[in-house]
């Protein structure tokens, strides 16, 4: 049976209300196993494992997690692990795209070789544990404790992007890697039940994060390897509470307060010599906070009409010390501080069972993070990204219209329209540093720019969906987005925003019976000529083909998959699927990779 529901949760704008400074764009919310208790005196055990192998990276993958519960205690345990080789790219599409040579070390010399095979993304492995570890206690029928604990890390693994960047015909870089990325969350969760006068239920959540990650990089027949190390200890706080005030409406509101402490190192390493020195950092040292309050209040105004209207008071604060020994930067510390009153107003009006309009005002903020002002980068050959003191916060005001209309049983359509202005938006523009519009990094003379606040830019955009039934298990659905973006440059012109991607979609043909399931799809896209790139993406030629002028686009694309899901019983099931059937060579609008060719992916799962 189709229903209205589906579209519902996701109208209310950017959500800027309960998830803050971040989230003026939308929310994605992702849920991690949750230990499940016993419902009587004896032990309940579940689980699942599932390995998965697919042809176009010779992906390995195996997962497994297991949940033990008594009345009283649960925990769930989870591990994963996943091992990727090299992607391979498809045989029809730009040849721009072919990798075409290799740098291999040998003894003292970075030696230049014609790439065995052009259609490997070579080096693109990698590998990835994630490890999770969740306990639950259940103190009293109102009152849960839960400690969960997450870690993540992945091998060192390569920037292909700049592997393909080339310099007087010849790879730019001997190497260019990402150093192992590590992550490690310790989280204590109270949830209490109160049916009071505050509160219905009440959660108060404590957490620890610590994350590290380092970037090393060596020009080709150069001896000096930049290793450029970050390590964040984040501390949060969260305390909600749900209120239902009456069968019409409902509260939620809470406090929340972030801290992130940046501590950056630089090491310049002689690959030759066997020595080290201390080399400038990517960042400066910082600490970032967020404090925020919040409410949002739920009314139904009759069984037709339903209203939400949410405010949030945020204030940040950056305090960020430079080392001003390797770059003229003009001063040693910078103190950034925003604050907003933001708010969302939203309404669903439901004329039939089979009809539903939904509108949404809403506005956002997105204070500047220590990535936005400190950072010391060559985003782009022959350009530095560098530290602006005087960053402001940029602001989202956005509008979005709904629509979803149900036809019986069998077919339901769903249509929004939004509008989002950002004033003060925060892009890469020139910029000059101390007076000087150049510096020299990395021993290369490079043009200096910074993030900074222009004077607006805009997004609109269209999503439209549709699902069809048929009988029989067949159903058919689609979407597809429209979406275009606007910045103002300092000439005063308008250049598209590289955050707006072209127009894309999604169509899926699927059967289901009780036993098999069986999906053919395809995805597409739309491209950009060169007039229509951000002026910003006009300078990043190795990821993009050519025209017949000789200058970089993004062309439009269109793969074919199917899929087929066979279950042998309630425990065990087994997945194959084949993913762009025709081998397409494509690579996603701005994108440092082609996506996978041909690629047959098998998987099998059990659950007990």
């Amino acid at each position: 049976m189709l229903s209205l529901s589906k579209m519902l949760k996701s109208f209310f704008g950017p959500g800027s209300v309960i998830y803050g400074s971040d989230a003026i764009g939308g929310v994605m919310s992702f849920q991690t196993w949750t230990p499940k208790f016993s419902q009587n005196e004896k032990m309940v055990l579940s689980g699942s494992t599932t390995a998965r192998y697919s042809s176009a990276n010779n992906e390995k993958t195996g997962h497994f997690h297991i949940n033990i519960g008594s009345k009283r205690w649960a925990a769930v345990s989870s591990i994963s692990y996943n091992d990727f080789g090299d992607l391979r790219m498809g045989s029809k599409g730009p040849d721009v795209y072919l990798k075409k040579l290799d740098v291999i070390r040998q003894g003292d010399k970075d030696v230049v070789v014609v790439t065995k095979d052009s259609l490997v993304q070579s080096p693109s492995a990698y590998s990835q544990l994630n490890l999770m570890q969740k306990i639950s206690f259940k103190a009293s029928e109102k009152l849960e404790l839960q400690y969960a604990f997450h870690y993540s890390a992945t091998s060192s693994y390569a920037r292909y992007d700049r592997h393909i960047r080339y310099k007087n015909g010849l790879p730019r870089y001997g190497e260019w890697d990402y150093g192992p990325q590590k992550w490690m969350m310790n989280q204590l969760n109270l949830l209490h039940n109160g049916n009071g006068k505050f509160y219905d239920q009440m959660a108060f959540r404590l957490a620890y994060q610590t994350f590290e990650e380092s970037r090393i990089d060596r020009d080709i027949n150069k001896p000096t390897r930049h290793i450029r190390t970050e390590n964040v200890g984040a501390y949060s706080a969260n305390l909600d509470f749900t209120k239902s005030i009456n069968v019409k409406s409902k509260l939620n509101y809470g406090l929340e307060a972030v801290i992130n402490d940046v501590k950056s190192k630089g090491i310049d390493e002689d690959i030759i010599k066997n020595t080290s020195v201390l080399g400038p950092s990517r960042y400066p040292q910082a600490l970032w906070s967020s404090y925020a309050v919040f409410g949002s209040y739920e009314y139904k105004i009759s069984d037709k009409i339903n209203l939400q209207a949410g405010a949030r008071y945020n204030y940040f604060t950056l305090v960020a010390d430079y080392d001003t020994t390797f770059y003229p930067i003009p001063f040693v510390r910078s103190v950034n501080n925003n604050s907003a009153l933001t708010g969302s107003l939203g309404v669903v009006y439901r004329p039939t069972e089979s009809t539903a309009i939904s509108g949404n005002l809403s506005t956002g903020l997105r204070a500047p993070n220590v990535d936005d002002t400190g950072k010391v980068f060559d985003s782009v050959d022959g350009y530095v990204t560098v530290p602006n003191a005087d960053l402001r916060a940029e602001y989202a005001y956005n509008a979005e219209l709904g629509l979803v209309q149900v036809f019986g049983d069998r077919i339901r359509l769903d249509a929004s329209v939004y509008y989002t202005r950002l004033k003060d938006a925060m892009v890469r523009r020139p910029f000059q540093l101390d007076g000087q519009d150049s510096i020299l990094y990395n021993g290369t003379l490079s043009k200096v720019e910074a993030i900074q606040n222009a004077a607006q830019a805009t997004v609109k955009g269209v999503q439209l969906g549709i699902e069809c039934k048929f009988g029989h298990g067949f159903s058919l659905t689609s979407s597809y987005n429209i979406q275009k973006g606007e910045e103002e440059l300092d000439n005063g012109n308008v250049s598209p925003s590289r955050h707006a991607a072209p127009n894309y979609g999604t169509t899926s043909f699927t059967w289901n019976s009780k036993k098999i399931s069986i999906a053919v799809s395809s995805v597409y896209s739309d491209g950009k000529s060169f007039n229509d790139l951000p002026e910003e993406e006009k300078n990043k030629p190795e990821i993009y083909a050519v025209d017949g002028d000789g200058k970089p686009y993004s062309p439009s694309w269109m793969i074919f998959n199917i899929k087929a899901l066979y279950r042998l019983s309630h425990q065990i099931s087994i997945n194959a699927g084949l993913e762009n059937i025709a081998d397409v060579r494509y690579r996603p609008y701005s994108s440092g990779i082609a996506a996978a060719g041909r690629n047959l992916v098998v998987s099998a799962s059990l659950k007990f």
